[in-house]
């Protein structure tokens, strides 16, 4: 008598490139940058991401998705017009700056969206990603806010993350000064709430198929 298996909804092949893709980035990553570079939202979506495609973890997917479907897309657009000679918000000028080889890696930023559209259209959309993806936003705001370095002017060879996650204002050499800095970290964290992440859920729950607990 044989056991049915449940079928693979992602590819072998693209979990084995998305972990080689990983095997890379981490290491280099943690020796330019150092650990606390890995509490960026983006980079925590990334490790997200290598243990859901494995466990096919629709939570796991969904929780990136709503983190960082949004941020992603203006990230892909700035590019763009960054190329094109252009500047619209100056977050991805330095991709065309030195070293190469990790502008080249940190370039994830631009077909990570698109990968996580594909991922959660296969697993299906877990509408509690949501709630958890909020509380784990807001602990990273707060761990970088109180434990990292705020907002400074870096020089050229300094690559030590500072602001991470514009906990400190939405320039990474200058902090803001229009208003007391914890009030903007509280509002910061409601603004990721409301304008970021509830739109992505209410958008995923509507025209994406929910997930299967």
């Amino acid at each position: 008598m044989t056991t049915a298996t449940a079928p693979r909804l992602i590819p072998l092949w693209l979990k084995l490139a998305f972990t080689a893709f990983m095997a890379v980035m981490l290491p280099v990553y943690w020796y330019h940058y150092g650990p606390t570079n890995f509490l960026y939202f983006c980079d925590v979506s990334l490790i997200l991401t290598l243990a859901a495609v494995w466990m096919e973890s629709a939570l796991l997917i969904s929780m990136c998705c709503v983190g960082i479907l949004l941020p992603q897309a203006l990230w892909c657009v700035d590019f763009v017009v960054v190329l094109c000679g252009g500047k619209l918000t100056g977050m991805t000028e330095y991709m065309l700056t030195p070293p190469r080889f990790l502008r080249s890696l940190s370039f994830f930023h631009g077909w990570l969206p698109f990968l996580l559209v594909y991922l959660v259209r296969r697993l299906g959309y877990d509408r509690r990603a949501f709630k958890l993806w909020t509380v784990l936003a807001w602990g990273l705001c707060l761990i970088c806010y109180f434990c990292l370095p705020g907002a400074y002017p870096a020089a050229k060879d300094d690559l030590t993350p500072h602001n991470v996650n514009y906990v400190f204002g939405l320039d990474e050499n200058v902090a803001q000064s229009w208003m007391p800095a914890p009030l903007y970290l509280v509002t910061w964290m409601a603004a990721l709430w409301g304008i970021v992440y509830l739109p992505t859920h209410l958008l995923l729950r509507r025209v994406v198929r929910q997930a299967t607990p």
